[in-house]
């Protein structure tokens, strides 16, 4: 449940991105600056706390050991993950971006088979959570369908579904490596600065192309930027990998964590109503909200019941 209640919490953090990307991208932002500057920003704040903690160093050498892993999972987990992200900002509101993101419980899942258990084992696919997640599948449908204005367009599907399905799949993907190849040898802390760090070269050719083709960011988007770095970038990432560290080895409890993201459309809806003035979504819309954060709940409920049934089995056999 604290793995959980920590989901939640980073959720709340996470929606920012897209409040303020949507914001960003109305304003005339680019996508390129958007996308950069995060990363841009977020390496101070971090860079700061493992200088606190005193294990910079340690990060640094596994950093030089080993470059081709921390550059390749680092382009797959922060690259392919926020790049399509906030290019997908500019087909919708923020909670449709939000609503479709919700994918990645749903590939987090499918992704399971590719990793191993602390014995050694291939995972399974949990069945249960993956019915689950159907439900939130259902609702991504709806969200995507009622914005479409004359029917599921290829241009809706390549500027808005397309992007965030990849996201979706890079995410856990780079996050679950990183945690497999680094547990017990880094933190939470260094794994996201090096993640951080290692995506550099990708940042850099974006901000090239950005000051290329649009010139320099406004200071509005520099100034939102940094509130997405430092909410989004810094305090969600590191409480979102926190919990997802907490339950790696449970396949169950860890997809119930990833499913706590779901409940960033409400964030989402919330913020943008009292920041964007946007009006309120149609009820079919909320209708596909209902169905997301249903999977979301469903979720929770499994994970719960199966630490209840762990801690019975547990009296029974003292």
């Amino acid at each position: 449940m604290k793995a959980f209640l920590i989901g939640i919490l980073s959720s709340a953090f996470f929606a920012c991105t897209f409040i303020l990307n949507r914001s960003m991208e109305l304003s005339g932002g680019s996508w390129l600056w958007s996308a950069s500057l995060r990363y841009f920003f977020m390496i101070p704040f971090l860079i700061l706390i493992a200088a606190l903690r005193r294990n910079l160093k340690e990060l640094l050498r596994e950093l030089v050991a080993k470059p081709l892993p921390w550059l390749l999972w680092s382009f797959v987990g922060f690259g392919l993950f926020y790049a399509p992200i906030t290019y997908a900002a500019a087909s919708g509101p923020g909670w449709l971006v939000a609503g479709t993101w919700q994918f990645t419980i749903i590939a987090g899942i499918l992704l399971t088979p590719l990793f191993l258990d602390s014995t050694g084992i291939r995972r399974v696919i949990p069945l249960k959570s993956l019915l689950f997640s159907s439900l939130i599948f259902m609702g991504i449908i709806i969200l995507q369908l009622e914005n479409a204005e004359n029917g599921l367009t290829l241009q809706l599907v390549l500027t808005g579904m397309l992007p965030v399905v990849i996201a979706a799949f890079a995410y856990p993907l780079g996050n679950r490596k990183m945690m497999e190849l680094y547990t017990g040898k880094l933190d939470t802390f260094q794994r996201v600065l090096g993640m951080t760090l290692a995506s550099m070269p990708l940042w850099i050719i974006l901000a090239v192309t950005g000051y290329a083709t649009v010139g320099a960011p406004s200071s509005g988007q520099i100034y939102q930027t940094l509130l997405v770095a430092l909410t989004s970038g810094v305090i969600a990432t590191l409480l979102f990998f926190f919990a997802t560290e907490l339950v790696k080895d449970d396949s169950g409890k860890l997809a119930a964590v990833e499913a706590t993201q779901s409940s960033q459309v409400v964030f989402v809806i919330v913020g943008e109503m009292l920041f964007l003035s946007i009006p309120l979504p149609s009820m079919i819309s909320f209708i596909g909200i209902l169905l997301v954060v249903t999977g979301m709940v469903l979720h929770s409920l499994i994970n719960k019941q199966k630490v209840w049934n762990n801690r019975k089995a547990n009296r029974l056999s003292v």
